[in-house]
């Protein structure tokens, strides 16, 4: 099969470029800008473009597919010429189902927790021997690729991704995968550029409820107010199996889940991730796996990338990474560093890069936050304001969207580099939160 990416740089696109060659498919892409790590993956299996742009010569009638990725704009040449031409035009979650057809599809939505359920849920079926295929939006320890296609695999895992699905289809990716297994994690308003209000942004997971396969099942978090009120009114026709927070302890910085009268140390922790936890055992359940055999392949389960990821640690200071962004992500993350590391004194670093994060109007949703860190700092970049097309916000403006008084604010990112390496390095931890990078900063060199 011969498929052309349009956008092949893209960090889900080039991943699914790459699982195609490996199916054998003959792979050609094109796009206007390359980074890395895609450059260099796609380089090294031959499949970075000669040169970087557009180029509607490209599109020949000889393509069986055309797969559209979101980088691009309606009036792309090569997607003109493609449409000219009558080729199949797919765009990256409409291939990815085409592609699992014949599977028993899982999707794991909701809008925080998505990637480290679904590596748990690969993490545990690797340790099994159970052949599958997926879709996961971060590079994983123990797999090489973040999407897998094959033959002979009889589940696909999905990472089901609310945004919008390529620039000619507005509807959110993870309505397009029908899942005959779905697992919710919760719902907190994001992406308001896209839903405006948190009604619209609701219906878009009670649509995905309805899309569930007959005689398929919805496990959801029950301790979310709003996932228990849709739950109310799903469907008759499918299972519905609720989780909530497993019994617990804490003990010398290691956290210990308490099951059927057996204790297993974990190595990730959290509240929050002990529900991705439990929400990732009842996927399995459905799997054929045992719960004794879950809990045994769990313990060895180390993170998703950027996903609470230790960076450093010298002596009695670590530094933490964590994806995230949005209000509720930020506020679950302090509070899972704070419970595990009671004593320590907790540095919260918060970039706002987001279209949401980023808007005056939504940012009185952080308020409280970012309270249990016994010191916040909050982080933006102007360029990135630019970009957005937002305008200008304060400092003060933000402090007043946090409710925090003392919160200190940086917009240039070699002062907020001095500022952390200023602070004592004895019993802290530093937790930097962002969907970015802040813009370059190294992380280790505290």
């Amino acid at each position: 099969m011969n498929v052309h990416f349009i956008a092949i740089g893209g960090s889900a696109m080039h991943n699914l470029a790459i699982a195609l060659h490996h199916k054998g498919y003959t792979v050609t892409g094109s796009d206007d800008e390359i980074f890395e790590p895609s450059r260099t993956r796609l380089e090294k299996l031959g499949l970075l473009p000669a040169t970087e742009g557009w180029d509607p010569a490209r599109i020949h009638a000889g393509l069986d597919a055309v797969i559209l990725g979101m980088h691009a704009k309606k009036d792309n040449p090569e997607l003109l010429r493609a449409s000219e031409l009558g080729l199949k035009i797919f765009s990256y979650p409409e291939f990815l189902y085409e592609q699992s057809k014949t599977k028993k599809r899982i999707v794991i939505g909701g809008s925080h927790g998505k990637t480290t359920i679904t590596a748990m849920i690969l993490h545990v079926l690797k340790e099994n021997g159970v052949e599958c295929d997926y879709m996961v939006g971060a590079q994983l320890e123990g797999f090489d690729v973040m999407v897998k296609l094959t033959e002979d695999a009889p589940y696909m895992i999905f990472e089901g991704d609310e945004y919008l699905t390529s620039p000619i289809d507005p509807r959110p990716k993870f309505h397009l995968y029908r899942p005959d297994v779905a697992l919710l994690s919760g719902i907190a308003w994001d992406h308001i550029n896209v839903f405006p209000t948190f009604e619209n942004y609701t219906e878009q997971f009670t649509e995905f409820i309805r899309l569930i396969t007959p005689g398929g099942a919805l496990i959801f978090c029950e301790q979310d107010a709003v996932l228990k009120e849709i739950s109310l009114y799903t469907r008759e026709d499918i299972e519905i199996l609720p989780y909530g927070l497993p019994e617990y302890v804490v003990e010398k910085g290691v956290t210990r889940v308490i099951r059927g009268g057996r204790t297993y140390a974990l190595n990730v922790f959290g509240k929050h991730n002990l529900m991705n936890m439990e929400g990732a055992r009842l996927v399995c359940l459905q799997l054929g796996i045992t719960g004794e055999a879950f809990m045994k392949a769990i313990t060895s389960f180390r993170g998703a990338s950027k996903r609470l990821e230790r960076v450093a640690q010298k002596g009695t200071m670590t530094v933490y990474k964590d994806f995230a962004h949005a209000p509720s992500k930020v506020e679950a993350t302090i509070h899972a560093v704070k419970e595990q590391y009671p004593e320590d004194k907790l540095v919260a670093c918060l970039e706002l890069h987001t279209y949401s994060s980023l808007s005056e109007a939504f940012m009185s949703h952080y308020s409280g936050t970012m309270d249990r860190a016994d010191t916040a700092v909050v982080y933006f970049n102007l360029h990135a304001l630019r970009l957005k097309r937002l305008p200008d916000i304060t400092p003060e403006q933000i402090r007043k969207g946090f409710g925090r008084n003392d919160l200190e604010v940086f917009s240039d990112s070699s002062l907020l580099k001095q500022r952390l390496q200023n602070e004592a390095k004895t019993n802290i931890i530093f937790l930097m939160m962002s969907s970015g990078n802040f813009d370059g900063l190294d992380l280790s060199a505290f």
